[in-house]
């Protein structure tokens, strides 16, 4: 028996436990808890915590302030035992502060403060049960419709849609393209420092898939190319789901032991198959292409179209990350410009309308991003580190060797493929008469002066985004993790004929182009961070999608 002393304490305690626990369970002291073992036993220090009903081994309280605690709703729980999808967000969550471009969920309102409490709820446990959680901040992107007015992009009212001429549909073909890096698994979890801002559940393939899923649907895209699509899931689900929407599947996994890779799908309502072609980077003879990384080119033939030999060229890599090595990613990006020559390439010697997409790993205006919008690079004193842009401060200071890549390659300074290159050249020269030769003998010489440090492709290329925001010039961003928010996700097209001018050594042509009606809308880094980041509880990526639409020109 205890004495009696002992039991009124006991009671004492019992009843203000009581009292407690039916204020938590009711949500009466307050809606944002946080439990931190504070409440203690100095008042009673003679007691032992096994004389107490419900304790632990440890004595789990250390001063229990009741009165307090329900005038100051101040009950605190670590961090890292958050599950509720309510709870507070990390920190990099609370990074910026001001008016954010970013859309919550009607039910929930994201704050700009850290010291910001929602005031307490008032509807019953069981409505609360039985009521969905609502998920957390939504990005908020919008559609920018263009118009082409004497070579001048502008901007109409966003409600109003451009569709296709509903008198003659067939001469007009309209389409879109998704370019989206859905995060490999596999990837995620061998760099898991990348997401240390992240709740562990949104982590889980099991979540994020579906919305990955949601997300596509959403987009409803006639042509996906997707990157760091695992191949496991791509069999088991990816390639199954997709193709219960109507969109046929093409995949080219990583060499080596990598377990990602492309895949390009495309609608079979919208286009055909005219062939899939994908291209290795890596080659056993040459130490300077050691790496796994891979691209795939599909040449589609769009239906209903009133001229059926009319072709696009759609194409999608994944080009490597490391900062430094900016040699490896020029080859890597040559070697894909090269079979894109081969597959765009027509029997009258003119390209098809090409769209390349994917993760280039590489920054707005950086050499290897310039080399793509403009179609030539000289890189003679170019060091290696500064080739795709990715750090502000590069280390090393090796430069490019001349020529990047060995002549074993069998790719030219154009980024074409040596035999391809030659037949073309011979079957331009026999074709063209005295007349024309003498009037091409300038850009002739031009060609033949180029320095060893030149590089050209023959694609007149833009790109689907600016990379600014037009009103306040604040970067866009198409990824976010815990190290980095930057844009290394991009739609180039070959622009139309009048919408660019043709370089000196880019001698083919194209039959046609493609004209830029619309795209999605990118958002910033703060916007980002309003909803703790990349992957979050609705974006189960660290990329977000890319989405543009586009006018084949005749």
């Amino acid at each position: 028996m205890l004495s009696r002393h002992i039991q009124r304490l006991g009671r004492d305690w019992v009843a203000r436990w009581d009292l407690a626990e039916r204020l938590f369970r009711d949500g009466q002291a307050c809606k944002h808890m946080t439990w931190a073992e504070y409440c203690c036993w100095t008042r009673y220090s003679h007691l032992n915590s096994q004389d107490c009903p419900g304790s632990r081994k440890s004595p789990l309280f250390r001063n229990w302030q009741l009165s307090k605690l329900v005038q100051n709703c101040s009950i605190h729980r670590s961090v890292p035992n958050m599950k509720s999808e309510g709870d507070e967000p990390s920190l990099k969550r609370r990074r910026h502060s001001g008016d954010w471009d970013v859309g919550c969920s009607p039910d929930e309102k994201l704050s700009t403060s850290p010291n910001e409490i929602s005031p307490p709820p008032t509807e019953t446990q069981h409505e609360k049960e039985s009521t969905p959680k609502p998920k957390g901040g939504v990005i908020k992107r919008h559609w920018e419709y263009f118009c082409q007015q004497s070579k001048k992009m502008k901007i109409l009212e966003e409600d109003k849609q451009i569709s296709q001429d509903n008198k003659d549909p067939q001469e007009k073909f309209d389409f879109t393209v998704t370019s989206y890096n859905i995060l490999s698994q596999d990837l995620l979890e061998d760099n898991s420092h990348l997401y240390k801002h992240c709740r562990r559940h949104v982590l889980a393939w099991d979540y994020r898939f579906p919305n990955i899923l949601s997300d596509i649907k959403q987009l409803d895209a006639d042509v996906l190319c997707l990157q760091e699509v695992q191949e496991d899931q791509y069999h088991t689900e990816i390639k199954p789901s997709l193709e219960a929407l109507g969109y046929h599947c093409e995949y080219k996994m990583r060499t080596g032991r990598k377990p990602d890779g492309c895949s390009i799908c495309f609608k079979t309502s919208k286009f055909s198959l005219l062939s899939s072609n994908p291209v290795e980077f890596f080659r056993r003879n040459i130490p300077l292409l050691d790496r796994d990384n891979v691209g795939l080119v599909l040449l589609l033939q769009p239906r209903f179209y009133y001229k059926p030999a009319t072709a696009i060229c759609i194409a999608n890599t994944h080009l490597l990350y490391n900062p430094r090595r900016g040699d490896i990613k020029l080859t890597q990006l040559a070697m894909l410009l090269a079979e894109i020559t081969n597959v765009a390439i027509q029997e009258d010697g003119r390209f098809c309308p090409l769209v390349l997409c994917g993760d280039f790993n590489s920054v707005p205006y950086s050499p290897l991003y310039n080399f793509l919008r403009e179609g030539k690079l000289n890189y003679e004193g170019l060091t290696i580190g500064k080739v795709s842009g990715q750090e502000t401060s590069p280390r090393g200071t090796r430069l490019l060797s001349i020529p990047i890549w060995p002549q074993s390659l069998g790719i030219t300074q154009d980024c074409m493929y040596e035999e391809q290159q030659k037949q073309l050249d011979k079957e331009r020269e026999t074709e063209e008469s005295k007349e024309t030769q003498l009037e091409n003998m300038e850009a002739s010489v031009i060609v033949s002066k180029r320095s060893p440090a030149d590089l050209h492709h023959s694609f007149q290329l833009s790109s689907v985004y600016s990379h600014y925001l037009p009103d306040s010039g604040v970067p866009e961003v198409t990824t976010c993790h815990s190290r980095t928010a930057v844009t290394v996700d991009y739609i180039f097209y070959s622009a139309a004929k009048e919408s660019s001018a043709k370089q000196p050594g880019t001698e083919h042509i194209f039959d046609g182009g493609l004209n830029l009606l619309g795209r999605l809308s990118l958002v910033t880094e703060q916007d980002l961070w309003t909803v703790n980041g990349l992957p979050n509880e609705t974006n189960s990526s660290d990329h977000l999608p890319l989405l543009a639409k586009f006018r084949l020109e005749e």
